[in-house]
């Protein structure tokens, strides 16, 4: 007999649909958010950086608290849906704060008041809203086949979403009157959208009772759960090996993105025009989202994520340096051909990533004995901020040193050279690492040995 069923078409398909709002602030901020700031309000991109990086300081402590009081959550609505519910109407305000920053106001005026909404977005309002989200997963199915799915629905929706908004921000905003104000116009079109959307994903779907959770388990059935503070939770996650490579490879992945997403620096002074951005978008995306769509049945033909992970992630590495190869020709076609291959090799482990979270906390559970869902799925948050963080802060770094100048008609060499690096090489770097820890991340068979031990004994 199969594995119990959780969960109709509908109720993935409203999950899915809550990374539509998600995206709603990714995309948009990781794509737009410093050229918006550099071109249109005039701040220097090395300070936006550098404020970016601090702004961090405050996310390292917010992901393991929210986890953790998503666990000790006991609602109606359960533990995490709460969270997802009432965060995202913070991350709909903060979006628009930081497209009306002021012009009439000092810079120190303006840098403080960007400094302090991206702080509350990233810190307070996105990592409750990301992490609650994330956490479902293991919170209303047991089914391994369900939550891949999910995964995939997810990701769909994401990349979906991030296809479109690359695609049609730039037009959207000339439509509106362009500049300052055009800006201000797509950010509140933009955080209604995900407010809408995210409040249908929250009643899309409902939690497993805490009984039905833990039923079925053999292992530590005996084990009563213990009440357990935010030190102990961040002890089980430090334990846990599989959690910090999975964190480390989330951290990875959204610098790839974030350095990606600086594509129309690329496109508007190399490729000599910005609107090539949805163009890639849609070579990027579009395998993406075709992967996504396989994954569920690849899992089950490679029997299991990690050899399909390893392969497809090995196919991504070697596609990202034909990238290189044809950006130097100069050859647009061969470079969304290979950036299509890319995606599709990265598109696995893109859909069944929250599956392997799920693996992982079931790790913690079956060593320790606690469940930790919520302040597991802090790795979601943690690297979608810090990598995030760390790739646009790295980015206006990196401009600011090569001597970019907002709204030149040429840049100098130094600056052409640093958009190469940025664009085609730190992507290849940073997928080659990703493999290297894929080839580490064995925490499917390190629970079934674990079952099995317990079982023969």
């Amino acid at each position: 007999m199969g594995e119990k069923k959780y969960l109709k078409w509908y109720n993935k398909v409203g999950y899915g649909s809550g990374d539509i709002a998600g995206n709603v602030v990714y995309a948009f901020l990781s794509s737009f958010l410093m050229i918006y700031l550099t071109d249109t309000i005039g701040m220097s991109s090395g300070i936006v950086g550098t404020l970016m990086m601090v702004s961090k300081l405050f996310d390292g402590v917010t992901d393991i608290f929210f986890g953790s009081m998503i666990d000790k959550t006991k609602s109606k609505m359960g533990k995490a849906r709460p969270w997802m519910l009432w965060a995202y109407i913070g991350c709909s305000a903060m979006i628009v704060m930081l497209f009306m920053i002021p012009a009439g106001i000092s810079s120190f005026a303006q840098y403080a008041w960007f400094f302090i909404a991206y702080t509350l977005l990233n810190a307070v309002f996105y990592t409750a809203n990301n992490i609650a989200y994330s956490a479902l997963t293991a919170l209303i199915t047991k089914n391994d086949s369900e939550r891949v799915q999910m995964g995939s629905v997810r990701f769909m929706f994401a990349f979906g979403t991030s296809l479109l908004i690359q695609t049609i921000t730039v037009g959207a905003v000339d439509l509106l009157g362009g500049g300052a104000g055009g800006w201000k116009a797509v950010a509140i079109i933009y955080a209604v959208i995900g407010l809408v959307v995210n409040t249908i994903s929250v009643l899309s779907v409902k939690e497993l009772p805490e009984e039905e959770l833990e039923s079925g388990n053999s292992v530590n059935e005996d084990i009563q759960e213990e009440k357990y503070g935010l030190k102990t939770a961040a002890k089980m996650l430090i334990s846990n090996k599989y959690y910090i490579i999975i964190c480390v490879m989330y951290i990875l992945m959204q610098i790839f993105t974030a350095t990606l997403n600086m594509g129309i620096f690329f496109m508007t002074y190399i490729l000599g025009d910005k609107s090539l951005l949805g163009v890639f978008a849609w070579a990027i995306n579009i395998p993406l989202i075709g992967g996504l769509l396989l994954t569920p049945f690849l899992v089950k033909r490679f029997k299991g994520m990690y050899k399909l992970n390893l392969s497809g992630y090995i196919l991504a590495t070697v596609a990202r340096g034909l990238v290189i190869v044809a950006g130097y020709m100069g050859n647009v076609p061969l470079m969304l051909l290979f950036s299509g291959i890319a995606s599709l090799g990265m598109s696995p482990l893109q859909g069944d990533l929250n599956a392997l979270i799920a693996e992982c906390s079931e790790y913690t559970f079956l060593t320790k004995g606690k469940r930790v869902d919520g302040t597991m799925y802090s790795c979601t948050s943690l690297g979608v901020k810090i990598g995030g963080g760390i790739g646009t802060a790295l980015s206006g770094w990196l401009l600011d040193a090569s001597g970019y100048i907002p709204n030149a008609a040429v840049q100098a060499s130094s600056c052409i050279n640093m958009l190469y690096f940025m664009y085609l090489w730190i992507p290849l770097i940073i997928n080659f690492i990703i493999t290297i820890f894929l080839s580490r991340l064995k925490v499917e068979r390190a629970n079934a040995l674990i079952r099995e031990n317990t079982t023969v004994s």
